[in-house]
């Protein structure tokens, strides 16, 4: 029932604010719901607090604030590799599959430039070789046909691996927020007893004033875990909700690392399409000169 009403409440907020947008002529429009209830493709910030928001304007570092630079992190290289992969995908889409290099003369372009007889153009030449040779032998690329293929099945893991990022993301901020209130309700909790028991009017009133924080704090905490535990027995589940959060990170990191040797599977797709795109356009300008050639013959 809390949760249905806070629902309207977001909602109505959000329209009122809408309307004030539109009145004023501005394009921006909030939305009340998450993320992932948008479909939205992007690791959600945290909301910093009042104590937060003041310490990082003093340039006091804080956890939430970390959280939220981190996401903005983890969003700008999801952007961006997913904006290479559409690049990708386009010069594909438009490449005429029966006129196209083999993977042989992609991979002879490769290492295309000036200089290369300095010897850690060389190294590095080879290098990239031996890595892109690594990536057509581990997708099975013998012609361009595969290699769009092979775009296709790098774009599904990256959906795949951003959406399990994404879900880990989501859940550890709600896991830390349940953690955090479960420790702010605990902190003040005897500052509370001693307040609900004093029946002296004006003691508990100077009681009060004193330790109005922690008082609110307490409540505010309770009222939180009251609805995340929803008529169940407290406690809430502490050490549930550790052992989650432990295995969560742990398994975001392992996301992390195969999104990063995604990264590298994209890189060394790029190097193939440059090699490609390479030999065609020399073909196309090689093309006037073969007509000019076969008139004079």
């Amino acid at each position: 029932m809390k949760h249905a009403k806070a629902e309207e409440w977001r909602e109505a907020w959000a329209n009122a604010v809408n309307k004030v947008l539109e009145s004023n002529g501005r394009a921006e429009r909030i939305d009340h719901r998450s993320y992932e209830r948008q479909g939205v493709d992007t690791v959600p910030t945290v909301h910093l607090g009042v104590a937060a928001s003041q310490m990082e304007k003093k340039g006091i570092r804080t956890n939430r604030g970390d959280i939220n630079r981190q996401a903005e992190i983890t969003n700008n290289q999801m952007r961006q590799l997913r904006a290479r992969i559409r690049k990708s995908k386009d010069w594909l889409y438009n490449v005429p599959i029966q006129d196209a290099p083999s993977t042989l003369d992609m991979m002879s372009r490769i290492a295309d430039g000036k200089d290369l007889d300095r010897r850690w153009q060389k190294i590095r030449s080879l290098k990239i070789q031996a890595e892109t040779l690594v990536f057509i032998q581990q997708y099975n690329i013998t012609d361009m046909a595969q290699l769009v293929q092979t775009c296709e099945t790098i774009n599904e893991k990256y959906k795949n691996l951003a959406e399990n990022i994404q879900k880990a993301e989501r859940r550890l901020d709600t896991l830390a927020t349940h953690i955090t209130m479960y420790e702010t309700r605990r902190d003040n909790r005897d500052v509370y007893n001693n307040y609900a028991k004093e029946k002296d009017p004006k003691k508990r009133e100077a009681y009060y004033a004193k330790h109005e924080k922690e008082i609110n704090a307490y409540k505010g905490a309770k009222e939180y875990l009251d609805a995340v535990m929803n008529g169940r027995t407290d406690p809430p589940p502490i050490k549930e909700w550790r052992k989650e959060q432990a295995k969560l990170t742990a398994d975001k990191y392992a996301a992390c690392e195969r999104y990063y040797a995604l990264q590298d599977d994209v890189r060394s797709m790029e190097r193939l399409i440059k090699g490609a795109d390479n030999i065609m356009q020399q073909d196309a300008r090689d093309a006037p000169t073969r007509r000019h050639d076969i008139e004079l013959s």
